[in-house]
């Protein structure tokens, strides 16, 4: 079992925001207390992606399967709500960011032009958060234990016959017990905030700790606002270029809040 493939996605903490009320508003993909994040605001940066991270041609000597793993909605979405968050935690609380995140560092992580919008706000969204205190490290409960496994077999990083005793002697340490510490310490801070998602985007997550591959397998997430809906997107399967945002695109206008 190769316990390397679990890699954190970023060193800093990420949190659960809380859902008070219900709202509805066509084209809004989330709310966070009276801003909102528009279905409009996601497709810009979808389009922005997509215009800046052309596909390779064989004329590029490009091979089968090289295209950019562009971002998938649910992804925008979970960058744009956790910056608003982030921007009021830090104004309420006093905290400044700790560290200046440089946007080619997050392009070479996935794969797209430093000059992408959406790698400019994750860039951003980071250096946020390097703001935020972290607690001690937290050790996983049996169930975070069970659940990391299943992660890591469904991304290939652990054998399926491995149970998770055996798993947890190479899983549980420093990285993940300070992962939990990131999801929680951020959790806490920001409980209060009023955070709604429109059900074709539950459930929201963003992923603290993902285990590597062709396509990252989040293996310590933060879910926000609220819990699964009839209509999934899973944010750590963004589409490819080269295929049709079907799911994501049609029936826009129909989508609204519970």
């Amino acid at each position: 079992m190769r316990a390397r493939r679990l890699v954190a996605v970023a060193s800093v903490a990420v949190g659960l925001v809380a859902l008070s009320g219900c709202r509805s508003e066509p084209g809004v993909a989330a709310y966070i207390g009276d801003h909102s994040v528009t279905e409009d605001a996601v497709t810009a940066l979808i389009d922005d992606a997509r215009a800046k991270n052309p596909a390779p041609t064989e004329e590029d000597g490009a091979l089968p399967g090289q295209a950019p793993r562009l971002p998938g909605r649910s992804e925008v979405v979970s960058v744009l709500v956790l910056s608003e968050v982030c921007e009021r935690v830090s104004a309420a609380e006093g905290y400044r960011a700790q560290n200046e995140v440089d946007p080619a560092q997050i392009a070479q992580g996935v794969g797209l032009n430093p000059e992408t919008e959406y790698v400019r706000r994750t860039a951003e969204l980071y250096g946020c958060l390097s703001g935020i205190p972290v607690g001690e490290p937290v050790a996983p409960t049996q169930q975070e234990l069970a659940d990391l496994v299943d992660a890591g077999k469904r991304a290939g990083a652990v054998p399926a016959e491995v149970t998770v005793e055996q798993a947890a002697g190479q899983l549980d340490g420093e990285q993940l017990r300070y992962a939990l510490a990131n999801r929680n310490s951020l959790a806490e801070a920001v409980e209060a905030y009023d955070v709604t998602v429109n059900p074709r985007y539950r459930p929201l997550v963003f992923p603290v700790l993902s285990f590597s591959g062709a396509t990252p397998i989040v293996a310590v997430g933060v879910p926000l606002g609220e819990p699964a809906s009839t209509a999934v997107t899973d944010i750590s399967t963004p589409k490819p270029q080269s295929a049709p945002d079907h799911a994501d695109e049609g029936d826009q206008a129909g989508q609204g809040h519970g």
